[in-house]
């Protein structure tokens, strides 16, 4: 067996048993983390409150997380997503009816998760009490990504993989410019 049919034979066997194993609570409640975190809303709304109630420290991590939320979502959606034309996972598997309300875009990778990694990594640096606080709506969001039917695992360990890289270059870009040019 090739890695690539071994990618997709775990995948399709991860997918099918984590949807269905959430109870009805557990899947109303990453649905409900996912709701918030469409659109970054999760990730700017953490970085809002950070600003304002956690001075300059706060402040600091609420321009590093989304530093790292803006190159995430440029790799992930703007690169990565034009570039791999994988399809979602197919609806049958899924039992809720959630599988249907999925955008048309490519499964690979999840930008989802790419920007709630990218955010929690990025400030857990600058702050380390709130990227504790960020790591579990973060899990919560690539966990919900896979049950809802919209994404595979490896378009969610891709996903992981580009946040963890989005952080990292927001984090050392700025020196390495400056290192460059002076």
């Amino acid at each position: 067996m090739s890695l690539l049919a071994g990618i997709q034979e775990t995948d399709e066997s991860l997918t099918k048993r984590l949807a269905a194993s959430a109870s009805p609570g557990l899947h109303r409640l990453l649905s409900a983390v996912e709701e918030t975190a469409e659109g970054t809303k999760l990730w700017c709304g953490a970085a809002a409150a950070m600003a304002l109630m956690g001075g300059w420290r706060g402040r600091k991590a609420a321009a590093a997380g989304l530093a790292a939320v803006t190159v995430a979502q440029l790799v992930s959606n703007g690169l990565c997503k034009q570039l791999a034309d994988r399809p979602r996972p197919p609806e049958e598997w899924f039992p809720h009816d959630e599988a249907e309300d999925r955008p048309d875009s490519s499964s690979f990778p999840s930008g989802h998760t790419a920007a709630a990694i990218a955010f929690t990594t990025a400030v857990a640096p600058v702050w380390p009490l709130a990227g504790a606080l960020c790591t579990v709506p973060a899990a919560m969001v690539a966990v919900e990504r896979v049950q809802s039917g919209a994404h595979y695992p490896s378009d969610v360990a891709a996903g992981a993989a580009i946040g963890l890289a989005s952080a990292w270059l927001a984090r050392h870009a700025p020196h390495l410019i400056l290192r460059h040019w002076l």
